[in-house]
């Protein structure tokens, strides 16, 4: 994958929709790393990076869980 497609940031966005998150809150840049990653910007929001080397419907399956985990370690004050 050598760009994140609009399709693609639109089921990104459906899915942090779903958990509450604002769009406001998420960045989503258009192009993937290997490996892809998810991680909280200094100021403070939501990077979500695609995996380029992963089936994106593979690796959205993945993003709620990624997702959770990161904000139970903001939750916890790590």
């Amino acid at each position: 994958m050598q760009a994140v497609s609009f399709p693609q940031i639109m089921q990104i966005l459906a899915l942090t929709d779903e958990m509450e998150i604002s769009r406001e809150e998420v960045d989503i840049p258009l192009t993937p790393e290997s490996p892809g990653v998810v991680r909280r910007l200094p100021n403070g929001k939501l990077e979500i990076v695609v995996d380029a080397d992963m089936p994106f419907d593979e690796w959205l399956k993945g993003l709620a869980p990624t997702i959770h985990d990161l904000m139970d370690e903001k939750d916890e004050g790590r």
